[in-house]
Order: structure tokens, then C-alpha cells, then sequence
């Protein structure tokens, strides 16, 4: 059973270990890189500060085995999904059917007109996860770079 629980900056060692794990294991699916997050951007209070500027931050466990994690940040007026991995121990386990529909809950109840997000165009399980959360592609996305396309989609709440 997939369980979820929304992250406080007290809980940045798990939100810590899921980010190093993600970067690590699916380093092309992500706009940041893991040596961004280590040696000297390896401290407590970076990671206490992202959970603390990013609206809506969740982990998933299975098991009680910490198996994901995704954001949802105000890109005013709508909420961005960002920063969505799951384990590969937990994927086909409905871990990111989970995550991503925790993200469109929450902004639904914060009153935002649509949840969009950036997928690089070669991540095709990613994109049937979101097509199958009705997102819909809305053209080439602002984060993509030269050899890394990526597109926007967008689901309206």
C-alpha cells in the first residue's frame, strides 16, 4: 500500500536521501545535477530552505520504505509539478499515480487554474503517467536545452 505524507523542513534528512537517490539513479530527468546537491551545497540549511520555499513537498513509502517524492510550487497563477522520482523498487506500484494526484489534490484546494510541468520529450513514461492524469501537451517547454528538448503540459482544475 502506498502511503504519502507532506514534508515539513524537519523532515529534510528523507527529502535529503530521496533528491541524492533521484539525481543518482535518473540524472537526465531532472534540471539540476547531483553534484549541485553535495560537497559544499550538502548542508542542512539548503535543504531546510527548499522545503521551506517550495509550497507543497510529499514523499511516498511503500512498505514503510521511503519509495518517492514530488513538489508542487506556485508559478502564479498556476501550481508547477516539479521534482517527481519514484524508486525503482516502486515503480508499477502506483507510487506516481499517487504523487502526481496528491499535487493536482492540493492545488485544486488551493483554488489554482491548472497544474502544469515540464517532461523531457524522451522520458516516455513520465509522459504516459501525466497523459494518463489528463495532461495535455501545451507546445516546447522554457526549460529546454540545446540536445535536452523538453515539452509543457498542462492539466486545468
Amino acid at each position: 500500500m502506498v502511503q504519502t505524507k507532506v514534508l515539513t523542513p524537519d523532515d529534510w534528512r528523507v527529502w535529503r536521501s530521496l533528491r541524492l537517490a533521484a539525481l543518482t539513479e535518473a540524472p537526465a530527468a531532472f534540471g539540476s545535477v547531483l553534484a549541485d546537491w553535495q560537497g559544499d551545497g550538502d548542508v542542512e540549511e539548503r535543504w531546510r530552505h527548499r522545503l521551506t520555499v517550495v509550497a507543497f513537498n510529499v514523499m511516498a513509502d511503500v512498505a514503510g520504505t521511503p519509495a518517492g517524492m514530488v513538489s508542487g510550487a506556485w508559478d502564479a497563477p498556476d501550481v508547477e509539478l516539479i521534482s517527481l522520482w519514484v524508486a525503482p523498487f516502486a515503480r508499477g506500484r502506483g507510487v506516481g499515480d499517487r504523487l502526481v494526484a496528491t499535487v493536482v489534490e492540493w492545488a485544486r484546494s488551493q483554488h489554482a487554474p491548472r497544474v502544469i510541468l515540464s517532461v523531457k520529450d524522451d522520458n516516455v513514461p513520465a509522459i504516459r503517467l501525466y497523459r494518463r492524469h489528463g495532461f495535455h501537451e501545451a507546445g516546447p517547454s522554457e526549460d529546454s536545452k540545446p540536445g535536452s528538448p523538453e515539452t509543457l503540459f498542462v492539466r486545468r482544475l
